[in-house]
């Protein structure tokens, strides 16, 4: 149960764009988060020095080109001299994509030991627009706290509170925590859903479980997957925004992603892993 939301400042809605660069590598973790009001957990998925690669690529009529990359890392960290751990995503495209569109994103999160939200920071740098979105997270008598702000380049800040019984996370803090949890209970149309904080608001997410399949990387290696579907709701009817295929084993690693897009569609591939704590029993093939 919602417990309170404060509404400070209100600003013009982000590009469909900049958001779905900004979650697409974090909802691909959110494969099994049941509903639960604590925000604490046991890790048992990843470790400090994970570094995850991949490869960004557009549709532009019919004839796929690679737009960028994205660089995703796991550290040992303090916040606030407590030990935690700090997650980077760093996406951006090629500087000839950047005559189509210039995107620039870095992301930051802090979690505690025990994958509490704690900080987020998203800078991003989409055609001619910049923002920066922060979130605080607290916990008080069991409910979750988040203050947000969005700080733009030419106009004022926005900034709102929101409190929730549940635990709200960000788009990287869920990784966090979702990557620990076992899919094996879920069955095919298996519904997901949780608050995230995007740095304006906080908005329901709705996971689907679609099944299993093998997905071929970029680095030549196939894959056992799990696919999820992340989707929204316009006017009653159901819509797709990105599917995507997460290694069917202990890391919970994004393989492949599919995003369909207002403007065109767009794919991720992973070229390279390191640093996993265990090993990628889903290989199925290698060449």
């Amino acid at each position: 149960m919602k417990t309170r939301r404060i509404i400070i400042a209100t600003t013009a809605i982000a590009s469909k764009r900049g958001w779905l660069w900004g979650v697409l590598f974090i909802l691909l973790f959110a494969v099994a988060l049941p509903a639960r009001a604590q925000c604490t957990a046991q890790n048992t998925a990843f470790q400090a020095g994970e570094s995850v690669k991949y490869d960004l690529y557009f549709n532009w009529k019919f004839i796929w080109k690679k737009v960028g990359l994205a660089h995703l890392t796991t550290e040992a960290a303090t916040y606030r001299s407590q030990p935690a751990y700090c997650f980077n995503l760093l996406s951006g495209g090629s500087k000839k994509a950047d005559f189509f569109f210039k995107m620039r994103d870095t992301l930051t999160c802090y979690v505690s030991e025990k994958l509490e939200p704690l900080y987020f920071r998203k800078a991003a740098e989409e055609g001619s627009r910049y923002t920066v979105d922060e979130a605080w997270f607290s916990y008080k008598d069991g409910v979750a706290n988040v203050k947000q702000r969005r700080t733009w380049r030419d106009r004022p800040a926005q900034e709102m509170e929101y409190s929730d019984s549940r635990c709200i996370f960000d788009m990287l803090s869920i990784l966090g925590q979702a990557r620990s949890y076992n899919p094996d209970d879920y069955t095919v149309g298996s519904r997901i859903q949780f608050p995230m904080a995007t740095g304006r608001r906080v908005e329901e997410q709705t996971l689907i479980y679609r099944g299993k399949e093998n997905v071929k990387a970029n680095n030549d290696v196939t894959y056992r997957c799990l696919v999820f579907s992340f989707v929204e709701y316009k006017k009653g009817k159901e819509k797709e925004v990105i599917t995507f295929f997460v290694s069917d084993d202990r890391n919970h690693l994004p393989i492949r992603l599919d995003m369909y897009l207002n403007f065109g569609s767009a794919k991720a591939f992973l070229t390279s892993v390191e640093g996993n704590r265990y090993p990628m029993t889903s290989v199925v093939e290698r060449k």
